[in-house]
Formats: C-alpha cells, sequence, structure tokens
C-alpha cells in the first residue's frame, strides 16, 4: 500500500523519475488553465453572465474580501498569489475523492514546494510595497543580533506550514481509508464528504495563514518605517 504519490513511480531514467505527485500536479494544472480559457473567453458586462463566470466572481470577490481583513494596503496586489494558492490547493483535493486520482498534497513534496513559494513572497512583497532598505532592517531591529534568530523563525514557520498541509491531508485520507475498508457498503458517501470537507478546510487555513505571514510582515516593516518617520521629525518648543 502506498502512503506518498511519490512511491508510485511511472517512468525512471538515470536521475529523472516521474512519479503521481508530478503527474497529477500537472492534470491540475492543466485542468485549472483549461477551465480559466473556458471561463474567462467570453467574459461579460450586461445583467445576464454566464453561472460559470458568475461563479468565478464570487470566489474572487470572496478571497479579496479575506485579504481585505487583514488591513493590507492594496488588496488586489496580493489576490493573484493567494488566489492561485486556494485555487490550486483546493482543486487538488477535491479531486482527491475522484476515484483513481491521487492528491498531490498528499505528497510531502508539495506542500513544502507550496511553503517556499510563501517563503519567497513574503520578502517579495514587503520589497515591492517599502523597497529594499526598509525591510531589511526589520531583521537587526532592535539589535543586530537578533538577525540570525529572525531568520531561524522564517525558515521554522516555513517548514510547519508545509507540514501542516500534508500531516493533516495525509492523515484524513488515511482516516478515510480505514473506514471505508471497515464499512464499505455503510460509510462511503459519508467518507468521501467528510474528506472533501477536509480538503477545503485545509486548502482555506494554508492560504489564510500565508496571507497572515504577509501582512504580518508588510506590517512590521510599516511601523519601522512609520517609526523611523517619527524618531526624523523635529519636536516643537514652546
Amino acid at each position: 500500500m502506498e502512503f506518498s504519490p511519490d512511491q508510485i513511480v511511472y517512468w525512471e531514467w538515470r536521475f529523472v523519475t516521474i512519479n503521481a505527485t508530478l503527474v497529477y500536479s500537472w492534470i491540475v494544472v492543466f485542468l485549472l488553465g483549461a477551465g480559466a480559457w473556458l471561463i474567462t473567453r467570453n467574459l461579460t458586462m450586461g445583467s445576464e453572465i454566464p453561472r460559470w463566470q458568475n461563479g468565478m466572481e464570487v470566489l474572487v470577490g470572496q478571497i479579496l474580501a479575506q485579504i481585505e481583513t487583514t488591513g493590507l494596503r492594496h488588496p488586489k496586489r496580493y489576490l493573484p498569489f493567494i488566489g492561485t494558492l486556494f485555487i490550486f490547493i483546493v482543486t487538488c483535493n477535491i479531486l482527491g475523492v475522484v476515484p483513481g486520482f491521487v492528491a498531490p498534497t498528499a505528497s510531502v513534496t508539495t506542500p513544502i514546494a507550496l511553503a517556499m513559494c510563501v517563503f519567497v513572497a513574503v520578502p517579495v512583497y514587503g520589497i515591492i510595497n517599502l523597497g529594499l532598505k526598509a525591510y531589511l532592517k526589520r531583521y537587526i531591529r532592535p539589535t543586530p543580533l537578533m538577525l540570525p534568530f529572525t531568520i531561524i523563525g522564517e525558515i521554522s514557520r516555513t517548514v510547519a506550514l508545509g507540514i501542516r498541509l500534508f500531516g493533516n491531508m495525509m492523515s484524513g485520507n488515511l482516516i478515510v481509508a480505514i473506514l471505508l475498508s471497515l464499512a464499505p457498503l455503510l460509510f462511503p458517501v459519508a467518507m468521501q464528504a467528510f474528506g472533501l470537507l477536509i480538503g477545503v478546510i485545509q486548502a482555506y487555513v494554508f492560504a489564510v495563514l500565508a496571507l497572515v505571514y504577509i501582512a504580518s510582515g508588510a506590517r512590521a516593516h510599516q511601523d519601522t518605517v512609520e517609526s523611523a518617520t517619527e524618531d526624523a521629525e523635529p519636536t516643537s518648543t514652546v
């Protein structure tokens, strides 16, 4: 019994290996790309819009509203990244209930890769918002001795983000498989619905945590700039 799609190898030659994680990740990317093209090819601005366009507008609106709740300036700037994370993960998890489909998120490599994207996005958005100098000052405040601890904190939360998604998805899939093997005639529908719910929740949690990391970094950099500005302002004397 394979507990990870990495163990399912379809083709291997020397150091090149094509496993289920890669294959089903490509399938999800293709489905999302084809779906996006089909939905956006006939966009309309009238009172009557297609159902798929309406559904996509609702989804985008909800993601944008979630971003706005963190207090980030220019929320549309973060919409492509956060929206892509959520839609990719939730699609992988939902398709995981389809017989024969292996969810890429059940492999530790996919969540870690997504967490690395978040790891890179945090400083990128910080530099875009406030500039390189203001961003780097965060790592040495209040003292340069905090530099190694800040770097360790950035790395550890990235690893924790990926491991959390992998552990929750693997445990959820394992529980569903065990219950289905014990009572295959009584629980299939309920367990498949349970697995679907877990997949959606985990996608939401991952996207929200990524958003929180980006927002906390942006606010920290913003506070640094504001404090530096206040220190530079001359005090009035009476």
